[in-house]
């Protein structure tokens, strides 16, 4: 049997291996000069604008984080600063491992503040729920602007009638299945209720459940749903000030940035570092729909991605400095 970490840097390997397979497969017909020509051809101060609203977005998603957060006595508060930063250490942790920047930046607060992981994580799942419902909205803004458009892309990429009749007919077994798992759950949970392990899974699912009710008791819940509107409008700006530098996408109307967005998104959730490889086939399949030049939209493609992880790694870095410098908190001796 593999030690975990064997089995961790074997997963990881395994997911870079297919990311620079598809980047590659993607860009070996793209000719050096044809990139030096789209770089020397496009407007740098709309590309270096959409870095600096990036940068805005990031900051706000780790105020956004703080106000999750309710002071306890025996832990520091979080501050936006100190969420940002933790944020930023995320990210960077998801170009070397994917979905492992999660864990990274609660596991910051827990060392910088106490924050009890469980309780971070909770947090987090918090955040990922509302940006679920925020790409649900935009996918359904993108179908209202560009429906017959949209109608089309659905059918290309994924025959519905199919998997709608395998999941009808399936659908008895996966419910027995689940019903299993949660009765051997149950049993297993009866048997061992005193077991060490146990008991620590119980206390990090209660820490978990309080970060998730956290929202319902936020000081400034406004300001939470203002900040996660804005967040995808930011997304957007970025995306849209990106077009507008380059030659070939400058003519994109709003309603197709918004669909180019919608694209990369779904190319950024693949479990693979950065989303290489997969941000740049479904963003470039878009633009050729478009009516862009298939060399033009693979290198639109990798100029917005390269610039962000630039971005990432430096302000990533930085974060991640600051945070190791940070004192490690130490919990408070009791009378």
């Amino acid at each position: 049997m593999l030690h975990p970490k064997t089995k961790q840097l074997l997963q990881v390997t395994l997911s870079l291996g297919i990311a620079l397979w598809i980047f590659w497969f993607l860009y070996r017909d793209i000719e050096f000069e044809q990139l030096q020509s789209q770089l020397a051809s496009s407007n740098w101060f709309w590309i270096l604008l959409s870095l600096l609203i990036a940068w805005t977005g990031y900051w706000l998603r780790g105020w956004r984080w703080a106000l999750l957060f309710r002071q306890e006595a025996d832990q520091l508060p979080v501050s936006s600063n100190q969420a940002y930063h933790a944020v930023m250490v995320g990210y960077l942790v998801n170009l070397l491992i994917p979905r492992a920047g999660e864990v990274a930046r609660c596991t910051v607060l827990t060392r910088n503040n106490g924050i009890p992981l469980g309780q971070a994580i909770g947090t987090v799942l918090v955040e990922r729920s509302v940006d679920l419902l925020f790409m649900a909205s935009t996918i359904f803004i993108a179908f209202l602007l560009e429906n017959q458009l949209f109608i089309s892309l659905v059918g290309q990429l994924v025959n519905l009638s199919a998997l709608t009749s395998t999941i009808l007919r399936k659908l008895p077994l996966l419910l027995g299945c689940a019903a299993l798992f949660f009765i051997f759950l149950s049993l297993l949970g009866r048997k061992y209720r005193n077991h060490g392990l146990v008991n620590k899974f119980q206390v990090f699912f209660r820490q978990l459940l309080s970060g998730v009710r956290a929202i319902g008791h936020l000081k400034n819940p406004m300001g939470f749903w203002i900040s996660s509107v804005i967040i995808w409008i930011i997304y957007f700006l970025t995306l849209y000030t990106v077009s507008q530098g380059i030659g070939s996408s400058a003519n994109l109307s709003g309603s197709q940035v918004l669909l180019v967005m919608v694209m990369g998104t779904i190319g950024m959730i693949a479990p693979v570092q950065g989303g290489i490889g997969t941000f740049h086939a479904m963003v470039a399949y878009i633009l050729v729909i478009f009516g862009i030049p298939e060399a033009d939209g693979k290198i639109f493609a990798a100029i917005v991605h390269c610039t962000q992880m630039l971005l990432i790694i430096g302000v990533g870095l930085i974060s991640w400095i600051l945070m190791l410098k940070t004192s490690a908190w130490k919990k408070p001796l009791t009378s």
